[in-house]
């Protein structure tokens, strides 16, 4: 692929976002309802390359920097967040590969069908006796050795797109005198994998974010991902998760903006006989308009001034990316509420895009840490920042 090629593949899909964004959001509605795996969403975005727009040009791709890739996730967010999720969470790990790459054999495998089909990967690290691993504690996902490989045996909680996946990234402890903890690569096809329907959530009900079970499943020994002992420094150059669970954050972003549309067009349709003119010129509309706005550009710029700083080189803490987060989360929430309590009953209709869009936006800060875990490291940060000399 030359040089010229890759300089025009990115930006010939960015270019047709707002063509994708409408065609999610027009399905949008009917894999809520549904619950179904979006198929054809899913194979829209591996057509225009959304799907791979991480990959390095040095494997042959276009080379999304972390500023496209969270314009990708607003805009897919926008138009279907579920779509949106599980796209994410195949976008981020190539993304990635120049920062912590893969087995070279495995990634070029995964490349290689990418090219031909929709190739989704994803994580699979929670668990229903330890929840979050973001709490800390050894997985009781157990990886043993074995005369070819590794064994996986396990049982893993809110794997989002699980049905969908083509590779699990199995959080795992070894079964070693000392363990290690790392991602154990596991094919989709491989023998002893079982997805079980969990899933029935209040909103992002397409996500298909299923247990699933891995029952002595074998891998080959190279099929592994940052295979460390616990409380092992990162390798150099690897971004704090938080940064990139604040990224992630921008497809609720989205759906808060498709909320706040939503609003702006009842304020403009809406004209009471009684003021003989639209909602949207009333002062109380003004308001509230001003309201949202205000909350989702200062969301918006979190955002992306993270991202930015990402791609120029800037040193980002985790700790400052949790605390952008909780904004985040609270802007983007109190937003689309404020929406809800404007239109009242039309909004709460059942059919309404903002009865979704609200159900939808509660998922935003469920994503581990919550703002529960984030704020005593915030404050700790804070206090120790200011200590006096002893």
């Amino acid at each position: 692929m030359s040089s010229a090629t890759e300089s025009r593949l990115l930006p010939a899909a960015l270019d047709r976002l707002d063509e994708v964004t409408a065609s999610l959001a027009a399905t949008a509605a009917e894999h809520d309802r549904t619950g179904a795996f979006p198929h054809a969403p899913i194979q829209l975005l591996h057509e225009t390359g959304l799907l791979t727009a991480g990959v390095d040009p040095r494997y042959g791709g276009s080379g999304a920097t972390f500023t496209e890739v969270t314009r990708i996730l607003l805009a897919l967010g926008r138009g279907d967040p579920s779509t949106a999720l599980i796209a994410g969470m195949t976008i981020v790990p190539h993304l990635l590969q120049t920062r912590s790459p893969w087995p070279a054999e495995l990634y070029a495998r995964v490349l290689a069908e990418s090219a031909v089909r929709p190739t989704l990967l994803n994580h699979a690290r929670a668990e229903p006796e330890m929840g979050s691993s973001s709490r800390g504690g050894l997985p009781a996902t157990t990886a043993r050795r074995t005369a070819n490989g590794w064994s996986i045996r396990g049982r893993k909680r809110y794997v989002t797109g699980a049905e969908g996946l083509s590779y699990f990234l199995v959080w795992a402890a070894t079964d070693e005198p000392s363990p290690r903890v790392g991602n154990f690569i596991v094919p989709a096809g491989t023998p002893g994998i079982e997805v079980v329907p969990t899933w029935h959530q209040l909103g992002m009900r397409a996500t298909g974010s299923h247990e699933v079970a891995f029952t002595d499943v074998e891998i080959p020994a190279e099929y592994t991902h940052e295979l460390a002992l616990p409380g092992a420094p990162p390798a150099p150059g690897t971004l704090p998760g938080s940064i990139l669970l604040l990224l992630s954050s921008a497809i609720y972003l989205g759906v808060a903006r498709a909320a706040q549309s939503h609003v702006h067009t009842f304020a403009h349709d809406r004209v009471p006989p009684a003021l003989g003119r639209p909602l949207a010129t009333t002062g109380r509309y003004k308001r509230a308009a001003g309201e949202i706005e205000t909350l989702l550009t200062t969301a918006q710029q979190l955002i992306f001034s993270v991202a930015d700083r990402v791609d120029r080189g800037d040193p980002v803490s985790g700790v400052d990316a949790l605390a952008a987060k909780v904004v985040v989360v609270r802007h983007v929430n109190t937003a689309v509420h404020t929406g809800l309590q404007l239109l009242g009953n039309p909004g709460l209709a059942q059919g309404s895009p903002l009865e979704r869009h609200f159900r939808d936006i509660q998922s935003a800060g469920v994503h581990a840490p919550g703002e529960d875990a984030i704020l005593p490291l915030v404050g700790a940060a804070a206090l120790a920042a200011e200590a006096p000399d002893v």
